[in-house]
């Protein structure tokens, strides 16, 4: 499973991209408006940070408007993925987005329905929201498990995007359930690393080996 990072911080970026485990980047306009910087700045350090694929999203609601600020952020660099929303304006915007060769990341989705008319518009990713579904008494899961039936029985090329990512008990059932890929926020990330046992396992090892006196350089 592909992990992006959701997150518009490029020095948190730059950090932890250097573990060479983050594939992409996702981005949003709450996220930009935390950034307190320009929209297309901000993008453009991000994909000089990484090879993968960045999604930037459009704030028309209209779809003559999406088309042109998707064209306009897809001009911003080759890995950009133009961010659109579920919504009919959003979804024909999608298809010709898709016959022009630009990529695209269907937002806000919370229904298998909603998953099935992303893919039929040309849609490369879809974000399923896990947390906000969890946050409403639904089971975030059970919608990336009707997805990925879906999408298998009529072998669509749209790419799962676990999105609204709370814990690493999330990113573990996304993986479970075949989704393609997890954007999760850097707190998120760093706690994939973490175990307790780990932690102690690690402590006891040092110590055993202070006990020798030896060093390996």
């Amino acid at each position: 499973m592909q992990i992006f990072l959701d997150t518009t911080d490029t020095a948190v970026l730059k950090d932890l991209a250097s573990t060479g485990l983050v594939d992409g980047v996702t981005t949003n306009p709450s996220l930009i408006a935390k950034s307190g910087r320009p929209m297309l700045e901000v993008i453009a350090e991000i994909c000089d940070l990484v090879e993968g694929p960045v999604s930037a999203e459009v704030a028309a609601t209209e779809t003559e408007a999406m088309l042109a600020e998707g064209r306009k952020l897809a001009g911003v660099a080759p890995n950009v993925v133009v961010k659109v929303p579920l919504t009919r304006a959003g979804l024909t915007a999608t298809g010709v987005f898709s016959r022009e060769g630009i990529q695209t990341n269907v937002t806000l989705c919370f229904s298998a329905a909603q998953a099935l008319m992303a893919a039929k518009a040309g849609a490369t990713y879809i974000s399923p929201f896990i947390g906000r579904l969890d946050d409403h008494g639904a089971d975030g899961m059970d919608l990336i498990a009707e997805i990925r039936a879906i999408y298998d029985n009529y072998d669509f090329d749209t790419e799962i995007l676990a999105a609204s990512i709370r814990t690493t008990a999330h990113v573990t059932a996304s993986a479970l359930m075949g989704a393609d890929c997890a954007t999760i926020p850097p707190a998120v990330f760093l706690d994939l690393f973490k175990h307790p046992l780990t932690e102690k396992g690690l402590d006891q090892f040092m110590s055993d080996w202070a006990k020798t006196g030896q060093s390996i350089l």
